[in-house]
């Protein structure tokens, strides 16, 4: 994975389902359902939150629940690195044995979001009210009473955290990625904040009435990209030279951003509240929590996630270990690295009931 997070988001969107399609896994299946009167964290409220997901096999399958990180989408999910490794026959999500639900965040993908209309007006959304989203959507628009698994990366990942404290009974299994369960804090929202400071003071941001992207938007994305993810040992194999280093910068500056500006520090914003921490003792799931250990922004040596997983009933943690094939934070975009553990998980975690 030698792209930025967000550089793949928007290779990810241009490709859209064709990978996909080409899987060795049932045709991905589109739909929208509306969440009427839903109500903000900070009281805002929509007559209507439109959410669009993805499935992929049949509704009489187990379900699981599949969510994707900062900036992407279901799209982003459906990748020969991720799905390719998980959804086919025999592989630990097989599609003819689970129902794979894979929503678009609020603000994400075609879901609701600020580039519809409404701009800066949009309700200032937090990763509690998405997942207050997806349970409705999974409960009322779907109408499924439990869950198999609920797995997800970076922004997913903290999000299954969430679910795993907020609606305890809903789910067997929790497998939270790229994550850790405590204050969105240190060099990881220093540098978020660093970026979206940098979009929003850019002239042609104007106060998110632009007529056209932000200039300085690619510089701020591609900064953060390289900074936050791509791995030590990664970046010295794939750019060992200046000159290296230099086509890669350039390759990342030249790929375009297709994300909206107001949609892009929505969507990085939501995380500034995220801190699931004083809920660890009421996870009641069996969590494998899956971090590299090159992980830029959740390095494993603060022991933050070790202390919070020992306040976790049933818990444990899968380190990947760095090398010159893991990418930092972005390894976990690739299931090759840990699909034997999620098999065992699925496998021996107990069928629980609401």
């Amino acid at each position: 994975m030698k792209c930025s997070r967000a550089a793949l988001s928007a290779i990810f969107a241009m490709i859209s389902f064709t990978t996909a399609l080409a899987a060795d896994y049932p045709t991905p299946k589109q739909g929208d359902w509306s969440a009427k009167d839903f109500k903000f964290h900070n009281g805002e409220t929509m007559p209507e939150l439109r959410l669009h997901y993805t499935t992929v096999g049949e509704p009489n399958g187990q379900p699981v629940l599949v969510l994707h990180g900062s900036g992407g989408s279901a799209a982003s999910m459906l990748t020969p690195a991720f799905a390719g490794e998980l959804f086919g026959p025999g592989q630990p999500l097989d599609a003819s044995k689970y129902y794979i639900i894979i929503p678009d965040g609020i603000g994400h993908g075609k879901s609701s979001k600020p580039s519809d209309g409404m701009k800066t007006a949009f309700p200032k959304y937090d990763y509690e009210d998405m997942v207050d989203a997806q349970y409705r959507l999974v409960k009322e628009g779907l109408g499924i009473k439990h869950l198999r698994l609920v797995i997800g990366n970076s922004m997913g990942g903290m999000h299954t955290w969430i679910w795993g404290v907020r609606y305890p009974r809903f789910m067997d299994a929790l497998v939270p990625m790229a994550s850790q369960p405590t204050e969105m804090a240190a060099r990881n929202w220093m540098l978020r904040r660093i970026m979206l400071d940098t979009i929003r003071n850019d002239p042609d941001y104007n106060g998110g009435n632009y007529t056209a992207q932000p200039r300085m938007m690619k510089y701020a994305i591609v900064a953060y990209g390289i900074a936050s993810g791509g791995g030590t040992l990664g970046y010295q194999t794939l750019a060992p030279t200046a000159d290296k280093a230099d086509r890669m910068v350039d390759e990342r500056l030249a790929t375009p951003v297709t994300a909206d500006a107001n949609d892009f520090i929505y969507q990085w914003y939501a995380s500034h509240d995220y801190n699931p921490s004083a809920g660890m003792e009421k996870i009641e799931a069996t969590l494998l929590a899956i971090n590299a250990a090159d992980d830029e922004r959740n390095p494993p040596e603060t022991g933050v996630t070790d202390a919070a997983l020992k306040r976790v009933k049933n818990g444990r943690l899968y380190l990947i270990p760095a090398s010159t094939q893991t990418r930092g934070h972005l390894t976990t975009g690739n299931a090759a690295f840990y699909k034997q553990q999620l098999q065992e998980l699925l496998q021996t975690a107990p069928q629980r009931t609401m």
